[in-house]
């Protein structure tokens, strides 16, 4: 049943539009030997520093995201790029400076301890808990129709006193720089899922019911400049009882259910579109009147 659930939507989405050209990509891969997988397992929970880019990774023509498969999961960090085009299967998350400063995008988001961009977690009354331990967990990618999706399964979670499996996927759409994140309950009882948005010293951060935006910099070390970041998580308040800031990311707790859905997007100050935090913020409030 799990594995059924685990590509439904993977199946629905990719005949919607088997003809049309699909401008987005999946990348998953150890380390040891580059080879491109469809899926990974440990009953570990944490192969972080075997799986290439620490997990598995979608991307569309603006942006790339990824969530780590280790005891953080599911958290989503981002790589953006300097032009339009694919070029995850090209830089494997991290570019060298050479290619940085020809064109390559590069990971100037930094994600830390938080859930990042639309990261998933669940919520017990009264604190975060975290997708670990676990007895088994399991990434999946999968390209087809004019999509590609990542998914994090996570079996055996502890909560309230008992044990709950969670799947995260997130679906990157041809076209379009919205991507979107959804989380599953495999369990008979409802849970409370809390998602949200992080950010650091020095950032504008705009709240609005609907959406979050930060907008700055990051304290990363990897990308060969720095450069500013635009981030955004778009969500319907209807799904969510309560919201949080915690000093380092805004929250929301959704009310008990088996499924939530919210949109994620991205930008840096170099994009010709939507290189400033007043054409972002334009940008998202015209998405969040669109989902």
């Amino acid at each position: 049943m799990k594995s059924i659930i685990l590509f439904l939507s993977i199946i629905t989405l990719g005949t919607l539009s088997v003809s049309s050209q699909n401008k987005t990509e999946a990348s998953l891969f150890y380390r040891s030997d580059s080879v491109y997988v469809d899926e990974i397992k440990d009953a570990s929970g944490d192969l972080y520093q075997k799986v290439g880019h620490h997990g598995p990774a979608i991307e569309n023509e603006w942006m790339a995201l990824r969530l780590y498969f280790n005891n953080k999961a599911c958290a989503i960090d981002v790589y953006n790029k300097q032009k339009k085009g694919l070029e995850l299967k090209t830089a494997k998350w991290y570019p060298t400076e050479k290619e940085q400063k020809k064109g390559l995008g590069a990971d100037y988001y930094k994600a830390g301890s938080t859930m990042g961009l639309g990261g998933i977690r669940l919520w017990d009354g009264e604190k975060v808990v975290p997708l670990a331990p676990i007895s088994m967990r399991t990434a999946k990618v999968k390209k087809c129709g004019s999509i590609s999706q990542m998914e994090m399964l996570s079996e055996n979670v502890p909560y309230k006193g008992k044990e709950v499996d969670i799947l995260v996927r997130v679906t990157a759409f041809s076209g379009i720089r919205e991507m979107r994140v959804e989380a599953f309950a495999l369990t008979d009882e409802e849970v409370q899922f809390v998602t949200g948005i992080n950010y650091h010293k020095g950032q504008e951060v705009k709240k609005e019911d609907n959406y979050v935006i930060s907008w700055g910099y990051h304290p990363e070390d990897v990308a060969a400049e720095k450069i500013k970041v635009g981030a955004a998580i778009i969500i319907n308040p209807e799904n969510y009882s309560d919201k949080k800031d915690d000093g380092k990311q805004q929250m929301f707790i959704s009310k008990p259910t088996k499924y939530i859905d919210h949109w994620v997007t991205s930008t840096i100050e170099k994009d010709k579109k939507l290189g400033s935090l007043e054409a972002f913020e334009e940008y998202v409030i015209q998405c969040s009147k669109d989902i």
